[in-house]
This record gives structure tokens, sequence and C-alpha cells, in this order.
């Protein structure tokens, strides 16, 4: 993923959560506000409880792939906390939801 869409500052992380909107999906949870910027930025957190440093390196890897091959067009930051259930799904049921949940 391009530093221009990754969302980094702790300061405009707290920002997206405490101001933005948001919405409870059984395997995560999404925030979400709207930004100045030209592009949408992400950041995505995954618990310790989620395995070892391996299992959630691969989560991220996976929620960044699917976001960004299929990019949103919106000019919005977005916070996604994924649940510990997120891991035992499939690739395609990973796509099918969090697709769902950012448009």
């Amino acid at each position: 993923m391009n530093k221009k869409y990754i969302l980094k500052k702790n300061e405009d992380i707290l920002l997206v959560i405490k101001n933005g909107i948001k919405k409870v999906y059984k395997h995560f949870i999404i925030y979400r506000k709207e930004n100045q910027l030209t592009n949408s930025r992400f950041c995505i957190s995954v618990s310790k409880k989620i395995g070892n440093a391996v299992v959630r390196n691969k989560l991220k890897r996976q929620v960044k792939d699917i976001i960004m091959k299929n990019m949103v067009t919106k000019k919005e930051d977005y916070v996604i906390i994924l649940s510990s259930s997120f891991k035992e799904l499939t690739f395609l049921d990973k796509k099918n939801e969090i697709l769902k949940g950012i448009e």
C-alpha cells in the first residue's frame, strides 16, 4: 500500500474514532470520516489476542490487498479494527465483508 493511502498518525486515528461514523460488523468495526485530501486513507488494527505477529501481519496484508485492488474513490479516512473471528474466514469471504463495509 502506497504511503499516501496510510493513516499513520495517532492523533488522526483518534480523531476518526472520536468524530467519525461507526459501523459494527460481525468480524470487524469500521470508523469513517471525511478528509480534505484527494484520496482515501486507511488504518488497519489487529489485536494482540489474535495469534502471533505472523498471523496479525498476514491479516493486515490481506486487507490491504483487498483495499488496493478495489480502491474506493471517496475522500474519507477509515479505521478498520479486526476481530478474532476474521482470521477464520476464507479470503473470498474476507473480500466480500471488507468491500461491503467500505462502500
